[in-house]
């Protein structure tokens, strides 16, 4: 049965395709141990650019970002396919992509996949937000092949320094206030601790790496990005004017000389094997 979580995150993303990529798509990421031109680049990675035949899924692939990187290698022997249940970010996909990348409009807790048919199950930025983890955890590691691997990007730190300090201070009453109570995955997912478990069964050599995405936006582009938020999408006319107005107001004296400010996102970038 479709939630109202579901529901909701389906409405938004055929109102806004290409959210996700729009925020994550053209910003460089830097981690301890590689740099990368963006998540979706680091994502891509895992996969070995051999010229090997394998099987590619991207799991809640949005309009494509990820899969695009992959198909650009030019390696014919790997075979792509997207799944998402958003019907309007799979439509925007389809303009981008070549056609024999398969799209597929489902669930992740019901995939149509054969089982053992995968060699690499990638995810950006969607697994944390997913209802019944444990089940998508599941059909994640049916249809790897044994040795297969899972990896996946999820949030870790939002609007990260003082901007995301100053932000948090503003939403968090004008949330409480305004914005009814909207589950949004399973609080496991916000932990490596909480992964190690939701991994420990089906899965091995359960690895983390941090990735670190630096944002340096004026305050208007900031509020601009705010709207392709989930959050600031969900509040009323007024109850948005307001957060705005008193974003803007509080990160006036924090830009720098050119008139931007300092902050970004913190990434969790999980990997696993199939057990």
């Amino acid at each position: 049965m479709t939630s109202q979580t579901e529901i909701y995150l389906k409405d938004f993303h055929r109102r806004r395709a290409g959210a996700t990529r729009r925020a994550y798509g053209n910003h460089p990421a830097r981690s301890a141990h590689a740099e990368y031109p963006s998540s979706y680049h680091a994502l891509a990675k895992r996969v070995p650019n051999d010229g090997m035949p394998r099987t590619v899924l991207d799991l809640a692939c949005g309009d494509g970002p990820l899969l695009q990187i992959l198909n650009d290698r030019g390696n014919s022997a790997t075979k792509l396919i997207g799944i998402d249940m958003s019907d309007g970010e799979l439509s925007a996909a389809r303009t981008v992509l070549p056609q024999d990348v398969r799209l597929i409009n489902e669930r992740a807790q019901d995939l149509s996949l054969d089982t053992g048919s995968i060699d690499y199950v990638l995810s950006h930025m969607a697994l944390m937000l997913m209802d019944d983890i444990e089940q998508v955890i599941r059909e994640i590691r049916r249809v790897l092949r044994e040795g297969g691997s899972l990896s996946a990007v999820v949030g870790r730190a939002f609007l990260t320094g003082p901007v995301g300090e100053v932000f948090l201070n503003i939403f968090r009453p004008i949330a409480k206030a305004n914005l009814a109570h909207l589950p949004l995955g399973d609080a496991r997912t916000r932990s490596e601790s909480g992964w190690s478990e939701l991994l420990q069964h089906g899965f091995a050599n359960v690895v983390f790496e941090d990735i670190e995405v630096d944002w340096t936006p004026t305050p208007e582009q900031l509020w601009s990005d705010m709207l392709d938020t989930y959050d600031a999408d969900r509040m009323s006319e007024t109850a948005r004017a307001q957060f705005k107005s008193e974003l803007l107001s509080a990160f006036a004296p924090m830009q720098r000389e050119d008139g931007t400010l300092k902050t970004g996102w913190g990434l969790r970038l999980i990997q696993a094997s199939a057990a």
